[in-house]
């Protein structure tokens, strides 16, 4: 089974990680560097660039299937995708029956009306609160998360701790594909609050796929903007495959 799975940099791989716990695989994964953040495009600006960039992984690699590992052009454009796209969505299935839930996504997205049709399929749920977590995604981006531990502690708490406090969380979700890679922070901070991570319903839906699985699970890499720079945050993160440019 050949996969790609893009979003606009490291958010990709905590899909990755997920798909290959369950599913043997050769996986394609673009960071499209060139274009992040996705959270703070227009609506039409970030259609241009998933509906192209859709086209030329089409074109290049002819996948089996394409992982959209975003959580902002997934919600705004869901209905719009390709059917062998599989989008990233807030794991609010999970919930039953609840309140007192976040959930932690991009700029664009918690000001969205298609996160509030999203969450209105939900009717277990109530007043579920959007917080936007732009400036968390880069921090995970900009690879500090690795080499800071302190500052990485103060951004969190002053994006989240007064809103949770304020709304009494209970629930939240780490909608951006990004926020997992903080969730040792954000566990050790918040220690009352439960984290759901949308990656493991996306491993599912393809480990149930009538592909037939491979041998062994491979990794390439493409960035569409540095693969030096990428290299470098992927070599303190444990991966040393070779990055090469998209184009």
């Amino acid at each position: 089974m050949k996969i790609v799975v893009f979003d606009s940099g490291l958010g990709s791989l905590s899909i990755i990680k997920a798909i290959q716990k369950r599913t043997k695989a050769d996986i394609i994964y673009l960071a499209d560097k060139k274009n992040f953040p996705y959270g703070k495009k227009t609506k039409s600006q970030l259609y241009k660039i998933i509906t192209d960039t859709i086209q030329k992984i089409s074109e290049k690699f002819n996948p089996d299937v394409i992982v959209l590992a975003s959580n902002t052009p997934s919600l705004l454009f869901r209905e719009k995708l390709p059917d062998n796209v599989i989008t990233v969505l807030p794991p609010l299935e999970k919930i039953q029956k609840a309140s007192n839930v976040a959930i932690l996504t991009t700029e664009i997205v918690a000001k969205s009306k298609e996160l509030e049709n999203y969450i209105s399929e939900f009717n277990n749920l109530e007043d579920v609160l959007k917080i936007n977590c732009s400036e968390l995604v880069e921090l995970v981006e900009t690879g500090k998360f690795l080499t800071n531990e302190k500052n990485c502690v103060k951004t969190i708490s002053k994006v989240l701790k007064d809103e949770f406090k304020e709304n009494n969380i209970k629930i939240a979700t780490l909608s951006s594909t990004h926020l997992p890679f903080l969730s040792p922070f954000l566990k050790k901070i918040f220690r009352g609050i439960e984290f759901l991570d949308p990656a493991d319903d996306v491993a599912m839906k393809i480990s149930r796929l009538k592909q037939q699985a491979s041998k062994n699970n491979s990794l390439t890499i493409y960035t569409t903007k540095s693969p030096k720079a990428l290299q470098r945050n992927l070599k303190n993160m444990g991966i040393s495959n070779k990055v090469t440019l998209f184009s």
